[in-house]
């Protein structure tokens, strides 16, 4: 369906923004960047304030597809070339003008901008790069800006396009290159991980450069990340964490995300449609996970294996592992190392942060842990203070997991409800009213 010719910027948003919602963007903007006084806006480390929608994803940004015409046919996505959807593309002006009107009405703290590939990969990343090149040199942006690069396209202009953008993503896709094959089969891991690692490497020459020449223009500086859809193909959770522990060992990703699989097409390559929903329990199970691969020392081989390859659904991994490894505990909380300390389930990284130091000035108490953010009633079970535990227990994993199960996790809103929608800015009843563009 094509009706690009009678569109005005208000029709094209609101197909372009529908059709970004399976992109996640759920990021701090991990760079710094502070306003000279000639531009508008400025980038904090923390500085992107979040809202989150029914389904876990971030708005903060205004998230678009440059366009969804695309020349692809993967066959779980809405803007595949086959299926009869609304097109639309925008203009560089066009995105411009939205960010800086939506920016200036305080909607929005930067821009997210993904696209379909339009004629081919070059021409795509050629309109990308004119895009953000406005945005910055003419409109003198100085905000946060995310954008997804398109596999396929030439060194040349994904470094160019690196220059302008605070955080670059090539999406995975598919954790493995046999699920590529049978989905997707125009893309390729080869294609995929290219661009990763010029993105690596270059992020590691403008580390020096930055060193020799404090004026040097910073190449992606809040990193790399990428994206894996979750339930489309039959991988288990452990080939999964594999998959994402080696992307962040081998190049330096600051974020894998995880996205559950949305069935909005029909076809029989893809897994039969059940009343079920996205498998959200598994998307938040595999986040959880990749928290303890990148902050509490934890490696994929430890929470899974092959024998037992899929995550609990009734416990968090770092309680499920806990239950399955009852000979490390209880840990004496007094004199513990800090990573023993991060491998108790109600302990956070934080938290063992503060433990640690502490300790150097006295002996801590339960009702001292309970200060600190400690979760005495997931903790209990597995740590002493001098010597003695919270409450009489025993040390078996029946008896300590259904006594865990009576506490109830707290499930993310959307997991508990199962429910699958993203907020719009065209939910403010006001935005017609107030957005004259």
């Amino acid at each position: 369906m094509r009706i690009q010719e009678t569109m005005n910027l208000y029709d094209k948003l609101q197909i372009l923004t529908d059709a970004a919602k399976y992109d996640v963007a759920c990021t701090s903007s991990g760079a710094d960047r502070k306003g000279d006084g000639t531009g508008m806006g400025s980038c904090e480390r923390a500085g992107i304030c979040h809202s989150f929608s029914a389904d876990g994803r971030c708005i903060s940004l205004l998230k678009i597809l440059f366009t969804n015409e695309c020349i692809y046919d993967c066959k779980y996505c809405i803007n595949r070339r086959t299926n009869d959807v609304p097109r639309a593309s925008f203009t560089p002006d066009e995105v411009c003008t939205l960010t800086m009107e939506f920016y200036r009405r305080n909607y929005i703290e930067g821009l997210f901008l993904s696209s379909g590939v339009l004629v081919s990969p070059d021409y795509t990343m050629e309109l990308l790069y004119a895009t953000l090149y406005k945005l910055r040199r003419e409109c003198n942006f100085q905000g946060y800006i995310h954008v997804k690069a398109i596999p396929g396209a030439s060194r040349d202009l994904v470094e160019r396009l690196g220059f302008l953008a605070d955080r670059m993503s090539i999406n995975l896709e598919l954790p493995t290159a046999d699920g590529l094959k049978a989905l997707a089969p125009h893309k390729t891991r080869k294609k995929i991980l290219e661009p990763m690692r010029l993105v690596q490497t270059r992020t590691a020459q403008n580390k020096q450069e930055i060193q020799v020449y404090r004026g040097a223009p910073r190449f992606v500086p809040a990193g790399q990340s990428t994206q894996m859809i979750i339930g489309a193909t039959p991988e288990t959770d452990y080939q999964i964490i594999q998959v994402a522990q080696s992307l962040y060992q081998k190049f330096d990703l600051k974020r894998v995300f995880y996205s559950a699989f949305v069935h909005v097409n029909e076809d029989s390559a893809l897994p039969a449609r059940t009343g079920e929903g996205p498998p959200l329990l598994r998307e938040h199970r595999l986040y959880q996970a990749d928290w303890l691969l990148r902050y509490y020392h934890f490696q994929a081989e430890e929470l899974l294996s092959e024998e037992d390859p899929n995550f609990n659904v009734l416990f968090d991994p770092k309680c499920n592992w806990a239950l399955k490894h009852l000979n490390y505990f209880p840990v004496e909380i007094n004199r513990a190392e800090y990573r023993m300390l991060l491998r108790v389930p109600g302990i956070g990284y934080k938290s063992a942060s503060r433990i640690v130091k502490a300790r150097r000035l006295g002996i801590l108490k339960f009702e001292d842990l309970k200060k600190m953010g400690v979760v005495l009633k997931r903790a209990l079970y597995f740590i002493t203070c001098s010597g003695k535990m919270m409450y009489p227990t025993r040390m078996e994993e029946d008896y300590i997991a259904r006594n865990l199960l009576e506490t109830k996790e707290k499930l993310p809103v959307e997991v508990r409800n199962m429910g699958y929608r993203q907020m719009s800015l065209f939910d403010d009843v006001r935005f017609r009213e107030n957005v004259m563009l």
